[in-house]
């Protein structure tokens, strides 16, 4: 992991160093020393490249003093609406030859410095665990990154906040990367147990326990593969005691879709792609991440955090179209089509979170539903739900974290569709709509608690690099819920 240090400003005599200079801004401070030391190099080399400080703009100068390996100079563009932690995350792929970079960090207050930091940490995060032949001169270098500003105090003090939310994010990612045969149920629970080590409290259900819960719907999607159920109740009770916390107050219920493997089952996916399905569980992840960041900031406010976690195979024991089961909330489920498997797991577990612990209200996360992709790309996630409140303050957590989630229509034209001829409910309807039926489907389990859905299958995984976060998974979910917890259930 990248090391992040801060300190008064000053010229390093070592390693490389970046200057981030605004629109219209000139050299100053120990950046005016560094280009008198080069003789005027720098700028000569701003005016040679029409330098203006426009965002994304860059000049590299090699070696342009005894000691110093690189200077990159990057545009920040305009001071208003600048976004430090995008700044952060552009700067690191400049920097992958230097084992240490030092950025000149003058013109940023401390809690822009730290946000900067927290950028180029989030971007600098690799998941390389199985690469054995790759040569030395292809991994990434840099190690330590310092930022050299005059309230370096305040830096410091801000980015402490901004850590444990970034070892929340790599959890999510790093899980959320594995492969099939690796994260098992299983393995994913056993994962769980080691947030104990922030102060969480971790409990593992099994198929018998589950059995005896009527976890008909969850154990219907398992019980195709070799690889057993699991699910996991993870509890932060920050609130009791706290200076400022809310003491006697309803937990805030998230819930997490844990597929640690999607073949679709009977109804099984085509062959293309079927790769990707790794990170079915991604919801998982994601609230697995969450509750490390809330438990790793202390936040003064009490979460229980549930997942369901499952491998939905094809075999001669698995569900079939047609089947009818019992959910633990004792509505009955014909099942239409066994690749709609993730509704049903959290059918179970939100009913389940409901009765158990009383929550002032629930929170889902599942790669749910292929429609959703087809509606808003992947620039957003789906936000279904029953409470305009809850809905604006998803909305408002996504806006400031850059987790953008965008309100979809529910109603009842859509509830009716999911009627079936022999139960309670099936599990589809038909291809229209599709996204806003499923969350009507998991409506149907919360019993009328202030409820949100969150469809993250078009934000879970990334193509391609994006300013904080390199291509692959995206930990999606887990700044967008510690930002709730911390502005709407701590004190």
């Amino acid at each position: 992991m990248l090391d992040i240090a801060f300190a008064k400003p000053a010229l390093p005599k070592a390693g490389a160093v970046v200057l981030p200079l605004f629109e219209g801004e000139a050299p100053a401070g120990q950046a005016a020393a560094l280009d008198a030391a080069a003789g005027g190099a720098l700028t000569r080399a701003l005016d040679a490249a029409a330098f203006k400080g426009r965002k994304g703009q860059s000049v590299t100068l090699y070696a342009p003093v005894a000691g110093l390996t690189r200077v990159v100079v990057t545009g920040m563009g305009q001071r208003d609406g600048f976004k430090a932690e995008e700044a952060g995350g552009a700067l690191v792929p400049h920097l992958s030859n230097e084992p240490t970079a030092t950025v000149l960090a003058e013109g940023l207050t401390g809690q822009e410095a730290a946000q900067l930091a927290m950028g180029a940490l989030l971007r600098s995060w690799r998941f390389d665990r199985y690469r054995t032949t790759e040569k030395p001169e292809d991994k990434p270098k840099l190690a330590r990154l310092v930022l050299a500003g005059p309230d370096s105090g305040g830096a410091k003090a801000a980015f402490a906040a901004l850590k444990p939310v970034a070892d929340g994010v790599f959890l999510a990612r790093e899980l959320t990367s594995e492969p099939p045969n690796v994260l098992t149920p299983a393995v994913l629970a056993e994962r769980c147990l080691e947030l104990t080590r922030l102060g969480v409290q971790v409990e593992v259900l099994g198929p018998k326990e589950m059995r005896r819960l009527g976890f008909g719907a969850l154990l219907g999607v398992a019980q195709g593969s070799a690889n057993e159920a699991r699910m996991v109740v993870m509890r932060w009770n920050g609130a009791e005691g706290a200076k400022g916390g809310r003491k006697g107050a309803k937990p805030l219920a998230l819930v997490g879709k844990g597929v640690t493997f999607d073949t679709g089952g009977i109804s099984i996916k085509p062959a293309a792609g079927m790769e990707d399905m790794k990170w079915d569980m991604a919801g998982a992840g994601a609230v697995i991440g969450a509750m490390a960041a809330i438990a790793g900031r202390k936040a003064r406010a009490d979460v229980v955090a549930l997942v369901g976690l499952v491998e939905n195979m094809p075999s001669g024991t698995a569900q079939r179209p047609g089947d009818v089961v019992k959910s633990a909330s004792g509505q009955t489920i014909e099942v239409i089509n066994t690749d709609a498997e993730g509704r049903l797991v959290l059918a179970d577990v939100i009913h389940y979170a409901i009765e158990r612990f009383d929550p002032a209200a629930v929170v889902d996360l599942a790669t749910l539903t292929g429609a959703i992709i087809i509606a808003l790309g992947h620039e957003h996630a789906g936000l279904f739900s029953n409470d305009d409140a809850l809905a604006a303050r998803l909305e408002a957590a996504g806006r400031a974290t850059g987790e953008a989630v965008w309100r979809m229509p529910m109603g009842d034209a859509y509830d009716k569709q999911l009627k079936s001829d022999i139960a309670d409910m099936k599990n589809v309807s038909g291809r229209p709509g599709s996204s806003i039926t499923a969350a009507h489907f998991i409506g149907r389990f919360v019993q009328g608690r202030p409820w949100a859905h969150l469809d993250i299958a078009g934000t879970a995984w990334s193509s391609k690099d994006t300013a904080t976060c390199p291509k692959g998974a995206t930990a999606f979910g887990v700044r967008l819920l510690d930002r709730l917890v911390a502005e709407h259930h701590e004190g």
